[in-house]
């Protein structure tokens, strides 16, 4: 090798331990960072437990009656929790579902004057939380972000929901489908996976929060579930927004698919029901389609402004609470007011 040959040699090789040197700081500070990102995430996580208060359930007095004893159904469901409107934000919303529960204590000692109600089923019909992509300038609209309508301020109020429940009744059982609006992913939510959902999210995180022996957590594993709670007392459980309307009116779309699924029981015998319960729509009615009642429940989030100018509409902020009893379906029906 001459003289020069070497020193090229020798300078290749200098250059090459210089770019080695360069991508191995690269690497350490992609290192450092990743740990830095790692545990920021570690501790949001943290956070976010540490500011859920967890108080002890105390098991409500024993009630010694059996005769004529009904379950209690309260439907929750289209919080959109995380919205804000000039009338609405995750403050107004964690308000009313108190009040919720303080009317649904009342209405509740109405019943047990007469007859023993020592089972609720609490139905969770999804739209708990209000995203973050599920339409164009949706990021104007919200007071927080969709991690903290999942980990912290969805968990907060729907696990002291869950805890008033078992601190008033024996036994509580939570059957739970998810909304359009836990999609996630934006306009191509499409490709998302189906348990990408964030209000099946929210589900999963309060139910390990509130995990006891006398709570059954039931969340679908489709966008449809049934709850047995007797005979004549079988609900199947939908967010609704597979109704489709017909001249911007959904009272057909029911009919079709009420009396559609109802027709599929002798093929599809888990899908046996009584009656339907769904949301979606913030507007609460009944309807009646051959022996079959459907719930519509409303929301709690007032001054819609997309409805409003869209639609023309506008809801109340309530929520449904029934009364079944085996063998005779539903006894009672309450709409209670949030406002």
């Amino acid at each position: 090798m001459s003289i020069i040959e070497e020193a090229e040699a020798v300078e290749q090789v200098a250059e090459a331990h210089q770019i080695i040197d360069r991508l191995q700081r690269q690497l350490a500070r992609e290192k450092h960072r990743s740990e830095r990102m790692l545990g920021a995430a570690y501790q949001a996580v943290t956070d976010s437990i540490a500011a859920l208060s967890i108080t002890p359930v105390t098991k409500p007095a024993a009630d010694r009656r059996s005769r004529g004893e009904e379950t209690a159904v309260l439907m929750l469901g289209d919080w959109q929790l995380g919205k804000e409107t000039p009338s609405y934000s995750s403050e107004i919303c964690e308000q009313r579902i108190a009040l919720l529960r303080d009317k649904a204590d009342r209405l509740v000692e109405i019943q047990r004057a007469d007859h023993p109600v020592k089972r609720i089923a609490l139905f969770l019909l999804g739209d708990m939380v209000e995203g973050e992509l599920i339409f164009p300038g949706q990021a104007h609209q919200i007071d927080s972000s969709l991690f903290r309508q999942v980990t912290v301020d969805g968990p907060r109020i729907l696990g002291d929901t869950v805890r008033w429940a078992l601190s008033r009744f024996d036994q509580v059982n939570v059957y739970a489908v998810p909304g359009n609006h836990g999609a996630i992913g934006g306009r191509a939510r499409r490709d998302m996976h189906p348990e990408s959902n964030a209000d099946r999210m929210l589900y999963e995180v309060t139910r390990q929060i509130t995990d006891q022996a006398r709570l059954t957590w039931n969340v679908a594993d489709d966008w449809w579930a049934a709850a047995d709670l007797g005979e004549h007392c079988r609900f199947l459980l939908a967010h609704g927004h597979q109704i489709r309307g017909y001249a911007g009116l959904p009272w057909y779309g029911f009919l079709k698919k009420v009396l559609g699924w109802a027709s599929l029981q002798r093929i599809w015998p888990e899908m046996e029901f009584d009656h339907v319960a769904v949301g979606h729509f913030h507007t609460p009615t009944t309807m009646y389609f051959n022996g079959r009642r459907v719930w519509v429940n409303a929301s709690t989030e007032s001054h819609n402004p997309y409805a409003l100018e869209q639609l023309a509409a506008a809801g109340e902020p309530a929520q449904w609470l029934l009364f079944v009893k085996p063998g005779q379906g539903v006894t009672a029906e309450y709409l209670v007011g949030l406002t």
